[in-house]
């Protein structure tokens, strides 16, 4: 049809007016097939990130745990649980709010850890037992596994050192990824390996804390600690050091 109107008409006001019609349903065809193309592009992209997680994501077996690898969990644990996994960011989004560090001894898995009333061992079995999610696990990048045995060696003394219910930092408690932070900042010759970020307990875009927050201080009877450095399973997840081998 626009060929027709273009060879019927070659000059006058008319054909002006005829040719600008043509040119602007072409513009408009290009435009409709880039919005197509561009969504096309979307949805293979989005399928093609789809195929990377799961690739990474690979199954693995507690048989193929090693000392030093760091277990990352989504425990469910309530309106705490989830007011952390929301002003934080884990591994390709996941949420994460607890993490603990693989311990081998003989033919034995156990993760230390910092839960509950202190840092203590747990069994690997009862570890897992904790979430029905899918527990992701990392290990240092090859240049850094050297940490790994004096930072497993820290961990296992601070046993029966108590939980830090409070979230301060270098406070003489520990809450589970403040242990890994310091486990690996005396590997590291008591420099900071993984790194201290400010912490928030507000509603993510607002000024306002969490409910739950605030009823947990109140009863700790102490100020919520806004804005203190502070670390969590999320941000250790995200590291450019360490390299996610998979999820248990």
């Amino acid at each position: 049809m626009l060929y027709k109107l273009q060879k019927i008409c070659d000059t006058g006001p008319v054909c002006i007016t005829v040719r600008r019609v043509i040119a602007l349903q072409l513009i408009s065809r290009m435009a409709y097939f880039c919005h197509c193309m561009k969504r096309t592009f979307i949805k293979i992209a989005v399928a093609a990130m789809a195929i990377v997680n799961v690739c990474m994501a690979q199954q693995l077996h507690v048989a193929s745990l090693q000392n030093g690898d760091l277990l990352f969990q989504n425990i469910d644990c309530g309106p705490l649980c989830d007011a952390i996994e929301k002003v934080t960011t884990g591994y390709r989004g996941n949420d994460f709010s607890h993490i603990g560090l693989v311990y081998r001894r003989n033919d034995s898995v156990y993760v230390i850890e910092a839960i509950g009333k202190d840092v203590h061992l747990t069994p690997i079995q009862d570890f897992s037992a904790r979430t029905t999610h899918p527990m992701y696990v990392a290990a240092l990048k090859p240049a850094y596994k050297k940490l790994n045995k004096q930072a497993l060696k820290y961990a296992l003394q601070q046993q029966g050192v108590p939980y830090d219910d409070v979230f301060l930092y270098n406070n003489g408690k520990y809450y589970c990824s403040e242990l890994i932070y310091d486990a690996y900042k005396k590997a590291n010759g008591n420099k900071p390996f993984f790194r201290l970020e400010p912490m928030t307990f507000k509603q993510p875009g607002t000024t306002q804390y969490f409910d739950a927050w605030i009823k947990y201080y109140e009863e700790l009877k102490t100020d919520i600690p806004e804005g203190k450095k502070g670390i969590n399973p999320g941000g250790i997840s995200r590291s450019d050091k360490i390299i996610i081998k998979g999820t248990l």
